[in-house]
């Protein structure tokens, strides 16, 4: 465990948070900005909220250079709500494209049939044993696609979709592209030009749960139909600064201080390095092991999320124990898949890392041998 007695948390969501962000929460629930009360308590129209949702969004746009012709929205809910709002919202072409690589973007293509006739592209493939994605340029795109809608990482299976996406290559015109970046979005620099929508849950690098950040570019936030309720309709929150009704102060207090942080840290260009020497130190100690495998091709391996198994599953649980009582948790993979999984997001330390990796070469030696078999 590491000196502060807190355990290095892998979990995809809700994830870890830097501690020094929740020493300075913790010092400010009872008074924030000298005013005797917490963000919780003060009026979302007061202007110290209002200069927060400022500070927010300006630090949002340094981060990853948000254009003008895009707005930023707060949002209610999850980033799951966003699979209704997309095609509610973008659906008036009546067809969308829909890239289905995992059980988030599975789930997003399920509801858009709710509004709009859907074309699933099933670009997931395996071969040899080894999960991949096939190429962009041979995905069955529709020429009557209003939008195309991907997940570039999928946490559960450790997918990532780090090809660039162009759609007027595609399709020869502008066909707005969405994408969930809930388990990627701040965890690199990426070309905000390429998409029209882009929408993420809070928990994972941008703070905490019940928020989701949405930048849309402007000519996309239109008048939605009329089946489409207000708080339903990106223009609602768009026409009125994301303050139509009381948003989600909290998570948006987390976000702000969790942008200042990252600005503290370099800039997405530093995270981006830090993330990926994370990420190649964990996948070379699966693949130098003969305990270890992970299943996804490296052309298509996540940063984020790193899924491994144990070729002896009957070490599983205690793999699992083991890793608990040296401050390592909430390694166990998603009940649909089993296996291990761990979770990199931005506040994830090195130290975390190497702390995992200690424990799993040492586990490996002491099992996997033979010295105590089971």
């Amino acid at each position: 465990m590491n000196s502060t007695s807190r355990v290095y948390n892998f979990s995809a969501g809700p994830a870890t948070l830097p501690t020094e962000l929740l020493e300075q929460v913790r010092d400010e629930l009872l008074d924030w900005q000298g005013m005797g009360r917490s963000v919780m308590e003060i009026s979302h129209r007061s202007r110290e909220f209002a200069a927060l949702l400022e500070e927010a969004e300006r630090n949002l746009r340094h981060l990853l250079q948000v254009p003008e012709h895009y707005k930023v929205l707060w949002v209610h809910g999850s980033a799951s709500h966003q699979f209704a709002m997309v095609p509610m919202n973008l659906g008036g072409a009546g067809y969308a494209d829909y890239a289905c690589t995992g059980r988030w973007s599975d789930k997003a293509e399920r509801e858009a049939e709710r509004y709009v006739e859907v074309n699933r592209m099933a670009v997931r493939q395996e071969s040899d044993g080894m999960v991949e994605i096939s190429t962009t340029g041979s995905w069955p795109i529709s020429e009557k696609a209003g939008y195309l809608y991907y997940t570039p990482n999928e946490t559960i299976d450790g997918l990532s979709i780090d090809e660039p996406l162009d759609t007027k290559a595609l399709y020869g015109s502008d066909v707005p592209l969405v994408a969930d970046m809930s388990s990627c979005l701040l965890s690199r620099p990426i070309d905000i030009e390429k998409f029209g929508v882009i929408f993420a849950g809070a928990q994972k690098n941008i703070g905490t749960a019940g928020v989701t950040l949405v930048i849309i570019r402007e000519d996309l936030v239109a008048e939605a139909p009329r089946f489409v309720p207000t708080l339903l309709q990106y223009k609602t929150y768009a026409d009125h600064s994301s303050l139509y009704n009381t948003p989600a102060v909290f998570p948006i207090y987390i976000a702000a201080m969790m942008f200042r942080w990252l600005i503290k840290q370099g800039g997405l260009a530093a995270v981006a390095k830090q993330n990926q020497h994370k990420a190649r130190q964990l996948y070379q100690t699966i693949d130098d092991s003969s305990l270890y495998r992970n299943n996804v091709s490296p052309k298509n391996r996540s940063w984020m999320n790193i899924p491994f198994t144990l070729t002896k599953p009957h070490l599983d649980e205690l793999f699992l124990s083991m890793a608990e009582a040296r401050g390592l948790v909430a390694l166990k993979g998603h009940r649909s898949v089993g296996g291990m999984r761990a979770s990199l997001y931005n506040a994830m330390p090195l130290s975390g890392v190497e702390a995992l990796i200690d424990f799993m070469c040492e586990f490996e030696q002491r099992y996997a041998e033979g010295v105590d078999e089971l």
